[in-house]
């Protein structure tokens, strides 16, 4: 069957139109899957600090995709949230919670069940982590935002029994 040619060009713009409907609704109905993860505020969240560690975070760690969070200076990766990070809590002081260094970044760890924290020592502002070691590897996580929380600067670093020992004594 033969149709003119205006016919035609009326059919093609409506296919034209069908799919671009059908492709923005596709986008409505996916975009509504994951929707922003619900994330307090840290009470320093606003200081200018944390936005180049912000930019810098990786786009997934492990297998989990990074995601959108309603409150500034805040991630998630995985769905459901398998890690959450607030730049701007308070900044912890001398601690005997185990303290590990990644990639020159040094990392408060307190072990919860099931969510752990993990703090940055000795960089102001703080940044926070809280992660569920069943879910995705504690190595992994430190390994992956280590880069950019290097990107803000470290005044302090932990200490360790090693270096207890050199103290001086008092005799």
């Amino acid at each position: 069957m033969h149709y003119p040619p205006a016919q035609k060009t009326a059919q093609k713009t409506v296919r034209r139109l069908t799919v671009a409907v059908a492709a923005a609704l596709t986008g409505l109905v996916l975009g509504g899957c994951s929707p922003a993860v619900d994330v307090a505020p840290a009470a320093d969240a606003a200081n200018p600090a944390c936005a180049p560690m912000m930019v810098a975070l990786p786009d997934a760690i492990g297998d989990a995709r990074l995601r959108k969070t309603n409150s500034q200076a805040t991630a998630a990766w995985g769905d459901p949230s398998q890690v959450v990070l607030r730049c701007g809590v308070n900044v912890p002081g001398p601690t005997t919670d185990r303290c590990v260094s990644v990639n020159d970044v040094d990392w408060v760890i307190k072990e919860g069940s099931p969510v752990w924290t993990l703090t940055t020592y000795g960089r102001e502002p703080a940044t926070e982590i809280l992660m569920d070691p069943d879910k995705i590897s504690s190595a992994t996580v430190l390994a992956d935002l280590s880069a950019a929380a290097s990107k803000i600067k470290a005044s302090r670093n932990c200490v360790g029994q090693e270096d207890l020992q050199d103290l001086p004594t008092s005799k």
